[in-house]
């Protein structure tokens, strides 16, 4: 199946501030992030993002946050986005049928998300390159999980190209220049 822009929700889950410095390949994380929701924008895909427990583990860092909408960002003291009401209820809302899922932990709260969002009839894609854990084995893991319970795992560029479809156009030219 291939991600429809139309269809699919780009999930930020957890970039925070204390959180981030201490995963694997953060810089990675944070660039791909940034890619992915500059091609959501271009393209007009529907966002959201959590945070979870702000006050001990700080915001979403401010290479993310700067990019998002406001009303795009929920907390949350659930691992599973899905099983925090505000942010479910905001997900629910969108009634889209894809997940685009980033973020950290892997093994955590992308995992549980992932699969409890799988659960509830949605089709979920998990972005290899834009999801990190503290540690690489947690890492795999995670996203070895997410694989087995249903998610197919991607990479962000996989993800843009899908999102576009075809080259010749105005945003075609806008993606491109993300990914070089």
């Amino acid at each position: 199946m291939l991600i429809d822009k139309e269809q699919s929700v780009l999930m930020v889950i957890d970039i925070q501030e204390r959180l981030l410095p201490v995963m694997n390949e953060p810089d990675m994380v944070v660039e791909n992030t940034k890619r992915l929701i500059k091609g959501a924008s271009i393209l007009a895909v529907d966002m959201v993002a959590s945070e979870q427990y702000p006050k001990g583990i700080g915001h979403l860092v401010d290479a993310v946050s700067s990019l998002l909408s406001d009303g795009v960002v929920r907390e949350k003291d659930t691992f599973s986005c899905m099983a925090d009401d505000s942010f479910a209820g905001h997900f629910n809302a969108l009634n889209k049928t894809q997940a685009i899922i980033c973020g950290i932990e892997a093994h955590v709260c992308v995992l549980q998300t992932t699969i409890e969002l799988i659960n509830r009839g949605v089709k979920v894609f998990v972005v290899s390159d834009a999801t990190s854990s503290r540690t690489a084995p947690n890492h795999k893991a995670g996203l070895d999980r997410a694989k087995s319970a249903g998610a197919e795992i991607v990479t962000t560029e996989m993800v843009l190209f899908e999102w576009l479809r075809r080259a010749g156009t105005p945003e075609f030219k806008e993606i491109s220049k993300l990914v070089k």
